[in-house]
């Protein structure tokens, strides 16, 4: 099962990572695989690698446009990417998957500068996916013991940006997916 689950994210990379990553100058592919390289280049544990690597697959999954959050529409990425993470990996990586979204309310909430260095298309993105959290929310969010984790993945996710980057390759990531299959 395992060799066929990470095939199948491969070739859903393959098939689907060219895709516009939301008005940024990115690909969803390289948008992917350059979180995963900052995870791995800050020396984390592996499933905040592999979370890194699969947080945006969601996008891969839905048959929406590349411009829905320009039309209005959230698409729910993180949602639809959790519930297929979930079904491979160990919550260690797919907790901080569903979570990425949040991590981005949360910092808003916290951070003061944090909301001031989003690009144009993560402000978008931020109010439809409900703006900066309330405390209430921000006291839910750390109850979770892998809000940590999903804050660090936001991070790499907000600089996983930059065109023409020099990464690995998505094929270096196979042993990492298969250490944290289920």
């Amino acid at each position: 099962m395992s060799i066929q689950v990470v095939t199948k994210i491969i070739s859903l990379f393959e098939s689907n990572g060219d895709s516009a990553y939301g008005g940024e100058a990115v690909t969803q592919g390289e948008h992917a695989l350059q979180a995963a390289h900052l995870a791995l280049e800050d020396g984390c544990q592996s499933n905040v690698i592999v979370a890194s690597l699969l947080h945006d697959i969601g996008h891969m999954l839905h048959a929406l446009p590349d411009d829905a959050p320009e039309q209005g529409i959230d698409d729910f990425h993180e949602e639809l990417g959790y519930r297929f993470v979930d079904k491979y990996f160990k919550q260690s990586v797919a907790e901080p998957v569903r979570l990425h979204v949040a991590a981005k309310r949360y910092l808003c909430t916290q951070d003061p500068q944090y909301l001031s260095k989003l690009s144009k298309p993560s402000l978008l993105s931020l109010q439809l996916q409900g703006g900066p959290m309330t405390q209430e929310e921000c006291r839910l969010f750390e109850q979770n013991p892998y809000y940590l984790d999903a804050i660090q993945l936001r991070r790499y996710d907000d600089l996983a940006k930059i065109p023409n980057l020099d990464v690995r390759v998505l094929s270096h990531y196979r042993p990492f997916m298969e250490e944290l299959l289920k």
